[in-house]
């Protein structure tokens, strides 16, 4: 091959090479700092997101770290474009001081349409008037004694039968993970429809309400990544990911329908007798005023509200506590006082095991400050999706236009160290407690793991019921050892669920060492 001709294509390429380093070189300079993605001509930020799936909370963690807590991101032609923060003083800013310049917004009801008009999508007088609805029936001391007796009668009927039934089968693992969402699945129905459909039994029987909201929850966060006008054409077509989303949203609202036909009828053949019925759906049909769709809407949201984000709290804390036997050791000691005095319940399997009541871990410090530490590593909300109504200057100085979409990811926030000290990345339940021996008031701005300022979440103190009661239970009689080489990761879902679940064996705890430890 003549050299005069093969020269000029080598000079036009190491050319072309070098104004590509240079460009590169220009948009590196442009970031804050290195953990920042490169913004490229286009394409914005998606390649880094995308890239980045596998590890996303992680990966934005990094991020918000290296840009002090506050981060654009800009998916280029897409038009997708978040104001990402993690800043105390924003986030106390947007839920608290001008909490009506940032409500849900409108695109957020677009891409979380599966819940209707329900709390959860809702904004101005129709949140105010659903959100008094539930507070004023949630708050009533019939449906909280209610909660407290189911709560501890199903973890003695379900939990301790089902993980009895793992320790005696030798060798076996099971996924505590899906154990705790079925037990939680269960609670929520019963609470909120008055019906148990027995998600947890021993055979692990399929639930397409549940296989069906897993789906729902993973196609709502690619939603916050892909254009509404592809996503809403994907759904329409039923391809891609909106395909999962069409065939759940049909068995949710099949499932609600029927439930909520059946308990009409049920309230026409017995009216008094369904009056006394203490679950919210009995409650909600006995007020006329409530159509069909107000009835599917609002048990829907209570369904998410209730069903995954317990169910994630209680997989994450024994996850912890697999990694942290000091603190499980504390906790023991700490139930060993009440256990001494509980007489055993016997199984039907013949089983000994002790069940707590609701009033005797209400006073446990040590329980209630590892639970908050748990959510504070693994919030079951990662993040939470605002609207801007008018243009707005954030504390952080970064300036908000009508219409920004704003992410506030709580994950990331729990994971700064200039918020929660060096020692943010342990798993310490200790900081909870002040020096004089008492809860230590964390403001809500700083732990959102239920929301802050007037949308602060309705179900906080159920939540807290059920994860005590079930982790009291679980953790006083039964061992729990992580499978070795199990990875446990979060899922790409708009709720913490475990990606892999959360494989264990258990074995019955020898009670008898622990009285002797404390």
């Amino acid at each position: 091959m003549d050299s005069s001709l093969y020269w000029p294509f080598v000079v036009e390429l190491i050319s072309l090479l070098c104004c590509f380093v240079l460009y590169y070189r220009h948009l590196q300079s442009k970031k804050v700092s290195k953990t920042e993605p490169t913004e490229w001509p286009i394409l914005g930020h998606l390649f880094g997101m995308v890239a980045n799936l596998y590890h996303f909370h992680d990966w934005a963690t990094a991020i918000l770290a290296g840009t002090r807590y506050n981060f654009e991101a800009r998916a280029g032609l897409t038009g997708v474009r978040f104001f990402v923060t993690c800043d105390p003083s924003n986030v106390r800013h947007i839920f608290t001081s001008n909490f009506v310049n940032y409500p849900k917004g409108d695109e957020f009801a677009d891409i979380f349409d599966v819940f209707g008009n329900g709390i959860f999508n809702a904004d101005g007088e129709s949140w105010r008037r659903q959100r008094a609805k539930s507070q004023l029936l949630m708050a009533g001391p019939r449906f909280r004694a209610f909660s407290a007796r189911y709560s501890r009668d199903k973890v003695e009927r379900s939990v301790l039968p089902f993980l009895a039934h793992a320790a005696d089968d030798t060798g076996a693992t099971c996924d505590l993970h899906d154990m705790f969402l079925r037990l939680t699945f269960d609670m929520t129905c019963n609470l909120v429809f008055g019906v148990d459909p027995g998600c947890l039994q021993i055979d692990l029987p399929v639930v397409p309400f549940a296989r069906a909201m897993d789906d729902v929850l993973e196609t709502l966060f690619l939603r916050h990544l892909i254009s509404p006008k592809c996503w809403k054409l994907m759904y329409r077509l039923e391809v891609g990911t909106e395909r999962k989303m069409a065939a759940a949203k049909r068995t949710i609202d099949r499932f609600a329908a029927e439930t909520i036909a059946k308990r009409r009828a049920d309230h026409k053949l017995l009216r008094e007798g369904i009056g006394n019925s203490a679950d919210m759906l009995s409650s909600f049909i006995c007020n006329d005023e409530f159509d069909d769709e107000f009835l599917r809407d609002t048990t829907v949201n209570l369904l998410l509200a209730g069903r995954d984000t317990t169910g994630a709290a209680l997989s994450w804390f024994f996850y912890l506590l697999s990694k942290n036997p000091r603190v499980e050791q504390k906790l023991l000691e700490e139930l060993a006082p009440i256990a001494s005095g509980r007489k055993k319940t016997t199984l039907a399997e013949g089983d000994d095991m002790v069940v707590f009541d609701v009033s005797e871990l209400s006073g446990l410090l040590y329980l209630h400050a590892a639970l908050c530490e748990c959510l504070r590593l693994y919030p079951s909300v990662p993040f939470e999706h605002k609207a801007a109504v008018a243009g707005d200057v954030l504390p952080s100085g970064h300036e908000m236009k009508a219409g920004d979409k704003i992410l506030i990811f709580s994950y990331c926030m729990g994971r700064m160290e200039g918020v929660w000290g060096k020692d943010c990345m342990e798993f310490s339940p200790e900081r909870w407690i002040t020096h004089e021996g008492k809860l230590r008031y964390e403001p809500s701005y700083k732990f959102i793991s239920f929301n802050a300022g007037p949308r602060t979440c309705l179900g906080k103190e159920m939540a807290f019921v059920q994860m005590k009661t079930t982790a009291a239970a679980v953790l006083w009689n039964f061992a729990v050892e992580a499978v070795p080489g199990h990875v446990v990761e979060p899922k790409l879902s708009i709720i913490l669920h475990m990606k892999n679940g959360f494989a264990v064996t258990v074995k019955r705890r020898n009670v008898a060492a622990v009285h002797m430890a404390s």
